[in-house]
């Protein structure tokens, strides 16, 4: 009898662990012989612990479930937290599933396991190609950065590529700091040889020998994982001195981050995992011909790395099949906030933001009307319902002055206080700011203390915080400052009356 119980930080932080000694337990009482198997999470948080039982090769879902509901496992009758075979959840049935195809159904370090799913397949194609032809299927495909810029994956690698140096270097950006955000994490404890796997691809493409997987310090989970992981596939022979032994030399270490929000940004990621202070630095150079110890490097955030593998094996063609426009292949939608279905849902580009927050997920929690939806982190700006028509795409919120970001989603109902909500926006700048520029260092303070103005009833102070988001925006650095005026100018855009002004006056 196979039992998977899901050893994720989300699931074990509703309980996983003690299911999972509670079902040892009542096995032993009850004589059966099962093995019980810790596997990724399937996404569907608001299920959690879901366990999970193998019956004629369909595996039956129960949840969510806590240390009380296991002895009826192993009862006569229906058992009153049984969902059906998991793969028929709505839920999970109308994704999807190429980066997380994996994901949920396997033990996380078993490397029988992530051959028996494809496993090491792309890699073994890259190995039979030239790097050229390995950067042409990325290109071929689409695939856009997934952490928040939506660069070009294909066209970084291709920089990378034709630079001149004796060492070039693999950096992962798994610096997953947006609320609302949690795809990264999934994936390096669910599926972590998949993004080992996209980073050697990644590095024979290019020409380089070594790589970096920088990981928030608030990420132990994911931490102990990829450590696991990659020394079983050093181990296995499939990187170190030899990729897969018919290769060049490609090794991996994972770097750990103190909890620098700013460190998400490529160029204080760099500085960091150099082992400075984590400061944007100025550009150019660009990091893919200076970058990592002023080396050419390829920094990738961990759902564009991790989605190079089903590209190789079925073709950067088949990947581009999928999605709207310029934005190409599956994006991990992360749903979260005040909704009813939180968790991942793994799509084509495309899908309307209405479908996502009332279908998929299900509404809000509270039962109260939706009011809003920030998308792209703290930094993204809030989509009302007169936005429900839009698809998830780059262009298409770009072209409403929002952004997909690492596509988090966070909903709200008509209790938030968009003025509070506007302020904690600055705040947040405010407190996580590198200080390297002034409009982010400055400007940030100015429009919490302006906000307060408004708040106050102050009728100026309007004008003047958006004079305050225009010099952000033109002026800051990087992103950091030039996104922080997002989410205030669209709270003002959506509900002026909290602002006490007109809509005109808001527009």
């Amino acid at each position: 009898m196979k039992i998977w119980v899901p050893c994720d930080a989300a699931a074990v932080a509703c309980g996983a662990d003690e299911v999972a000694a509670a079902i040892a337990s009542a096995a032993g009482l009850s004589g059966e012989t099962v093995e019980i198997i810790r596997n990724g999470a399937r996404g569907m948080i608001w299920l959690e612990p879901l366990v999970e039982i193998e019956r004629d090769g369909v595996r039956y879902g129960f949840g969510p479930m806590t240390p009380e509901d296991v002895p009826a496992l192993f009862e006569d009758g229906d058992h009153p937290k049984a969902l059906g075979p998991v793969e028929e959840i709505p839920f999970f049935a109308k994704q999807t599933r190429l980066t997380f195809a994996r994901c949920g159904r396997t033990d996380p370090l078993s490397l029988a396991d992530y051959e028996a799913g494809e496993g090491w397949q792309g890699l073994k194609r890259a190995l039979e190609l030239s790097g050229e032809q390995t950067i042409e299927e990325v290109i071929t495909s689409g695939l856009r950065g997934r952490g928040g810029a939506g660069f070009p994956t294909g066209i970084k690698w291709k920089t990378v590529a034709g630079a001149e140096a004796s060492q070039k270097y693999i950096v992962c950006n798994a610096d997953e700091g947006d609320s609302g955000s949690f795809a990264d994490r999934m994936l390096m404890e669910g599926d972590p040889f998949c993004l080992l796997e996209g980073m050697a691809i990644a590095g024979l493409a290019v020409g380089a020998t070594k790589g970096f997987i920088y990981v928030r310090s608030e990420y132990p989970h994911a931490i102990r994982t990829l450590n696991a992981a990659i020394k079983a596939a050093r181990a296995a022979g499939i990187i170190g001195d030899s990729l897969m032994g018919q290769g060049p030399a490609f090794d991996l270490e994972v770097r750990v981050g103190a909890g620098a929000y700013i460190c998400g940004e490529e160029t204080s990621l760099l500085n960091s995992l150099e082992g400075k202070r984590g400061m944007v630095r100025a550009k150019p150079p660009l990091p893919a011909l200076e970058g990592a110890f002023g080396k050419p490097t390829v920094v990738n955030n961990v759902l564009s790395l991790a989605a190079v593998p089903w590209i190789l094996v079925h073709g950067g063609a088949a990947y581009a099949e999928f999605g709207l426009g310029r934005s190409r292949g599956t994006i991990p939608l992360q749903i979260a906030g005040n909704v009813k279905h939180g968790g991942l849902f793994e799509t084509g580009f495309g899908m309307s933001l209405g479908t996502l927050v009332n279908e998929i997920g299900g509404g809000t929690a509270s039962g109260r009307p939706f009011k809003a939806v920030q998308v792209g982190g703290p930094l993204g700006a809030y989509h009302g319902p007169d936005d429900f028509d839009l698809p998830v795409c780059y262009e298409a919120f770009a072209d409403q002055g929002g952004l997909v970001g690492h596509a988090g989603f966070v909903v709200h109902d008509d209790s938030a206080d968009m003025l509070a909500l506007a302020r904690y926006a600055m705040e947040f700048c405010a407190v996580e700011s590198c200080g390297k520029c002034t409009p982010c260092r400055i400007g940030a303070v100015r429009g919490m203390e302006t906000l307060d103005r408004v708040a106050a009833g102050d009728p100026a102070a309007i004008e003047l915080l958006h004079e305050l988001c225009e010099v952000m925006e033109k002026g800051s650095l990087c992103a950091m400052g030039g996104f922080t005026p997002f989410p205030v100018r669209s709270a003002i855009r959506l509900f002026p009356q909290e602002f006490s002004l007109s809509q005109e006056a808001a527009e």
